[in-house]
């Protein structure tokens, strides 16, 4: 795996900081929610920001999905007190039952 330069290591450091924040929310505020996580190329950032907020069942899932759109604007919130800014933040954050490893 090819060395992070100090530009990245600074994105994906802003990029942890807000996915956590979210995350400690998001656990706090949706039901059975378990975990965020996100994945990114940084040779194509911000564009390839993908977090995902997982949930343990099916249920909490479609409980859920109404409120989608209010915590992706909360992602883009996060991320531009980080100096990020998303152009379209519906791209960048999903509801999921699938973990990282899966």
């Amino acid at each position: 795996m090819k060395k992070l330069s100090k530009v990245q290591l600074k994105q994906q450091a802003a990029v942890m900081a807000a996915v956590t924040a979210l995350e400690d929310k998001a656990l706090k505020e949706l039901e059975d929610c378990h975990q965020a996580w996100f994945s990114m190329e940084h040779n194509a950032f911000p564009g390839s920001l993908l977090v995902r907020l997982q949930f343990n069942t099916q249920t909490a899932l479609e409980a859920a999905e109404p409120q989608l759109l209010l915590w992706q604007k909360r992602l883009g919130a996060q991320l531009l007190k980080k100096g990020i800014v998303l152009k379209d933040m519906r791209k960048n954050l999903v509801f999921t039952l699938d973990g990282p490893e899966d």
